[in-house]
């Protein structure tokens, strides 16, 4: 039996570097936020077809709220689909955004890899911005999304 053949997309969310910082963050990025955003940019550039072939494996595997991390999972016909419609994206939640593709793999294998060398440096640019201000909370949410990384399966 042949198996169900994926690709793995580690995306970073950027955020609108534009808008003003009245709060430290004005939207939380959610596995929730990322799926209805992609699936509403697929149905708006290509269509209910377009929609519907791409959901057979489309999910949003892994989002980090501190380095806004995302894993997204694709089938091998529709990724490029899912990818397109990734980059046109351009808000969660009334909040503008940017999704900018980190790297592009055939196995979970090698994406948590990547996941995990880009969370670890992001995390540490997180704590030189932060200074002094980073808790002990936000030390431990971290290990917690690198610990959720490592146990990613299909």
């Amino acid at each position: 039996m042949v198996g169900f053949k994926n690709r793995y997309m580690v995306v970073e969310v950027i955020l609108d570097p534009n808008r003003e910082l009245v709060r430290k963050d004005p939207v939380i990025i959610t596995s929730y936020n990322v799926t209805k955003a992609i699936r509403d940019s697929i149905l708006v550039n290509f269509g209910e077809c377009g929609l519907a072939s791409s959901l057979g494996s489309f999910q949003v595997k892994h989002v980090n709220d501190i380095t806004r991390l995302c894993i997204i999972r694709a089938s091998r016909d529709e990724y490029q689909r899912v990818w397109a419609a990734t980059t046109m994206v351009r808000s969660i939640a009334d909040c503008p955004v940017l999704f900018n593709l980190l790297d592009l793999s055939g196995s979970i294998k090698a994406c948590k890899e990547t996941a995990l060398k880009c969370d670890e440096s992001k995390f540490e640019q997180h704590k030189l911005v932060v200074g002094s201000n980073l808790s002990a909370q936000d030390t431990q949410k971290m290990q917690y999304y690198l610990d959720k990384i490592k146990g990613l399966e299909h």
